[in-house]
């Protein structure tokens, strides 16, 4: 299982603190945390995993004056509520940066001496379409005009057509190069495919033109100040983005930056795919640093046929939802229900059956029969192992459900070699249910009730290890879910290595074990149950 690379360096973008953080938030920092929770748990690396807020522009300092608050009062406010919801869904990130800590400023500042000295950008008079939602520079080529109006093609909301005087970067230059690495794949990958295809027709559909990187101070005030232009500060999205650098040290520490970067996966959004994929690679390239290993653009949970957004009204807010069903089942529900890359339909409806057919009847009863079979046949000690014959067909079965849960190891680390985590919580069901069967095959009470001791220790026992396997390969979706099952268990913390062989004092031979509640007590739904979608998309 190990990899000899001794470091993963794992971001998610940085959240817009115009408003509170909303499901599509959530799901991002979801992923991104059993990401590194995986690694931490399944390689010798160094992980770190960087988040933050976005906290400049156009839109902030609007939301702010709006509240009546300056927008450093306003962006401390809204930032501590990301903090606050990372902390309730048990995010493990190693940082959190904020575009307004000085480390960032003094980073961003360092980017743009470099670019000058480099020859990168230029000042020139900007005349074009500009979204203020989305605070994005839109090209004649790029817009929708619909009833007279022109209009954003991402958020389908009216563009101003603005004149002004600003930096810009030199994409254009760079558009070459910058297909041939996505096309090649080796140095820039981009996943998931479609992704990558998306970017590819655009590059190949499209003239790169030169990218305006700041806004007058005249007509924006809250944003980076430039060090070499007194009546400019950054333009958001530059300045966002210089966040994976300026957390590793760009501009500050030589030797941090050279440990980290290049950054491992930047997990993002597919509605900023163009501004990670496009804009940031040229950016590095211009600063003479590697390129990201990949980038992945995740999908949106759509709702009544549209997608969550908070200018749509229609958005979920996630405390809410663990205030009903807690938060390893929705963090189970999220990363299970759409394969990571495609949009997913988001009910209640739905979670519920997620909840009580894969998290009550499957995993819960698992444990909680177990263990309740180890009390009543063994006075709550696991058997201790002792070499068998094989020649029962208790013991036959038994050795294939402890190949399969190695086989389980194996298939949750390729899976989550491509961000496949449905797939890797398919494996993890499998093995789950094959032992569920293995109950109803061996029938251990009516081993009990005819005696047969030796194979009644051999079914505790396997069930047992096959537990201890399943808590840890399920501990970086459901960290709460996986330790509860490790206490269960009678094991010691912290939860081990991922690994086929596990270190024998987390064995659960002779252990003492030590029942507690059941780990998801059903739901139970008032409506008539065909009211309730019998598949709903379901992937596993």
């Amino acid at each position: 299982m190990g990899r000899s690379v001794n470091k993963f360096y794992l971001t998610t973008p940085l959240y817009y603190v115009n408003s509170k953080p909303h499901i599509g938030h959530a799901y991002t920092e979801i992923a991104a945390d059993t990401l590194a929770r995986y690694h931490r748990l399944a390689s010798n690396e160094d992980v770190k995993f960087l988040t933050g807020t976005d906290e400049h522009g156009q839109k902030v300092d609007k939301a702010a004056r709006e509240a009546g608050m300056m927008p450093r009062e306003f962006t401390d406010k809204i930032s501590l509520t990301f903090r606050d919801l990372w902390k309730t869904l048990n995010i493990s990130h190693d940082d959190f940066i904020r575009t307004t800590e000085a480390r960032h400023v003094k980073a961003v500042q360092a980017v743009w001496r470099e670019l000058e000295k480099r020859g990168e950008i230029y000042k020139a008079k900007y005349a074009g379409w500009y979204c203020t939602p989305d605070e994005t520079f839109l090209t004649e080529g790029q817009l929708v005009r619909e009833n007279g109006q022109v209009l954003c093609p991402d958020c389908n909301r009216p563009v101003e057509k603005i004149e002004e005087e600003n930096y810009f970067l030199k994409l254009s230059k760079h558009h070459a190069w910058l297909a041939g690495e996505i096309r090649g794949g080796k140095n820039l990958r981009i996943l998931p495919e479609t992704r990558r295809n998306e970017v590819l027709g655009f590059l190949d559909n499209n003239e790169l033109q030169d990218l305006c990187i700041s806004r007058p101070k005249n007509r924006l005030s809250w944003g980076i100040p430039l060090p070499i232009s007194d009546a400019h500060v950054t333009y958001v999205w530059f300045d966002a983005l210089i966040n994976y650098i300026s957390a590793v040290g760009y501009g500050a520490d030589e030797k941090i930056l050279k440990k980290w970067w290049p950054v491992d996966v930047h997990l993002i959004g597919k509605d900023i795919l163009r501004h990670h994929a496009v804009y940031w690679p040229i950016l590095l390239k211009a600063l003479d640093l590697p390129l990201p290993k990949m980038i992945f653009a995740h999908g949106w949970w759509v709702q009544g046929g549209e997608k969550m957004s908070k200018s749509r009204g229609n958005v979920t807010d996630p405390r809410d939802i663990i205030a009903a069903y807690g938060v390893d089942a929705f963090r189970y529900f999220l990363l299970r229900e759409a394969p990571f890359g495609s949009d997913g339909t988001f009910s209640e409806e739905a979670l519920i059956l997620r909840y009580n057919t894969d998290l009550a009847n499957d995993l819960g009863n698992l444990l909680h029969r177990t263990l309740t079979m180890c009390e009543k046949y063994f006075g709550g000690r696991v058997p201790d192992y002792k070499e068998r014959s094989g020649a029962s067909s208790v013991e036959k079965n038994a050795l294939k459900l402890m190949v399969a849960g190695d086989e389980m190891i194996d298939a949750v680390d390729t899976a989550m070699g491509t961000l496949a985590f449905s797939e890797a919580l398919g494996a993890i069901w499998d093995v789950i249910s094959r032992a569920n069967k293995f109950i109803e095959e061996s029938a251990p009470w009516t081993l009990f009730k005819e005696k047969k001791s030796f194979d009644l220790e051999l079914v505790i026992l396997t069930l047992s290890e096959v537990l201890r396997d399943t808590a840890q390969a399920v501990w970086p979706f459901m960290p709460h879910t996986a330790e509860a099952m490790w206490t269960q268990l009678g094991l010691t913390f912290p939860i081990d290595r991922l690994e086929k062989t596990p270190a024998k004092a987390h064995t659960t031979f002779g252990v003492k074990i030590a029942k507690g509640a059941p780990l998801f007590p059903r739901i139970e739904i008032e409506k008539n149950p065909t009211e309730v979608p019998p598949n709903n998309g379901h992937t596993g």
